[in-house]
């Protein structure tokens, strides 16, 4: 027992300094998920799946945080973007008794029987990235994750400022969305951030559509979209791998990506900011702004799970620090009700 409490407090002075200054600090190496002790804290995590770099990422924080080195045991189960799959994985942590149950919610509805079942058995859930709509809030203990509406807002935002300082006219906009995994979380906040920019600032909505948050989809729908529409001027994509599927199919149609929409180019919009290959055409400016979602949430977790063992109460909701990113060097600053965000400028 002496060295899970030792763990427990190297993890209590870690999650003082984490919050304290809302750094990002990764985990240890990820090893390997056997028992190797009884002093180990057991962790049922059910991951929605691997849809996109971004869930990769977050996939591999949780891992490192929650590695035998660092005393615990991680039990592990992709959900492969099926809510079924993660209730059977939750049902089998719960007959496992495992300590803590961290769920990344495919979906945000239909959770409600599940949690009941875990809070029966007296078992901590603990939710990351995605929220979940459910009628008793008890049911899960925290929530750790991104401001997906914010984010929108940036970006929207952001757009705003181009149009205005390129002296484009409102009905001279014309967005297609391509939406993420409808129902998730991320997808409802930036598409309704959307929504409202659209209404506020008179822009035509030409399409909205799901590219499932991945390439090969988001390639084959703005396939359609192009089609469809000959006046597209703004693709405002919900992850990165769903613009990189967007460019391919614009490049493949004959048509140019960039800024200068003026000249028929089509702007991509983006969220993320982990994909390389997203970065890379950032720097180059086939995308032309991305805003951060950060992935890297498992030390967070750590930190939480830490204070809930020595009996202390971590916020119900806990939103991680983002950043919005663009080569285009004008904007050097965006406002999101009243509050300046700075843009980041890659070099």
């Amino acid at each position: 027992m002496i060295k899970k409490y030792i763990t427990i407090i190297i993890s209590l002075l870690f999650c003082i300094c984490l919050f304290g200054c809302r750094d990002v600090v990764d985990g240890s190496p990820a090893t390997s998920e056997e028992e190797t002790g009884d002093d180990e804290i057991v962790i049922g995590f059910s991951q929605l799946g691997a849809e996109s770099d971004w869930r990769s990422a977050n996939t591999e924080s949780m891992k490192e945080a929650f590695s035998n080195e660092n005393g615990y045991k991680l039990i592990f189960e992709d959900g492969q973007q099926k809510q079924s799959n993660q209730i059977t994985a939750i049902r089998t942590f719960i007959q496992q008794e495992v300590d803590y149950i961290v769920l990344a919610p495919v979906t945000e509805t239909g959770w409600d029987t599940v949690l009941q079942e875990a809070k029966d058995a007296g078992i901590p859930v603990i939710l990351v990235d995605r929220m979940i709509d459910i009628e008793d809030e008890s049911l899960f203990t925290c929530w750790v994750g991104s401001d997906f509406g914010l984010e929108g807002r940036k970006i929207t935002s952001w757009l705003e400022r181009f149009t205005y300082m390129n002296g484009i006219k409102s009905e001279d906009i014309h967005i297609v969305n391509i939406q993420g995994t409808l129902g998730a979380s991320s997808q409802i906040g930036r598409t309704e951030a959307l929504r409202s920019a659209v209404k506020e600032y008179g822009w035509d909505l030409v399409a909205e559509v799901s590219g499932d948050f991945t390439q090969a989809k988001s390639r084959e729908v703005m396939a359609e979209l192009l089609e469809k529409h000959d006046n597209i001027n703004v693709v405002y994509c919900e992850n990165d791998n769903e613009a990189l599927g967007a460019i391919e199919a614009i490049e493949a149609a004959g048509k140019k990506v960039g800024s200068d929409i003026r000249n028929g180019e089509i702007m991509i919009l983006s969220f993320d900011g982990v994909n390389e290959e997203a970065l890379a055409y950032l720097s180059e400016g086939k995308i032309t702004c991305i805003a951060e979602c950060n992935p890297l949430q498992g030390p967070r977790i750590q930190a939480v799970i830490a204070l809930l063992e020595v009996s202390g109460n971590p916020d119900k909701f806990s939103y991680v620090e983002e950043r919005i990113y663009s080569m285009y060097t004008e904007i050097r600053q965006v406002t999101v009700d009243g509050k300046l965000y700075e843009v980041t400028f890659l070099e």
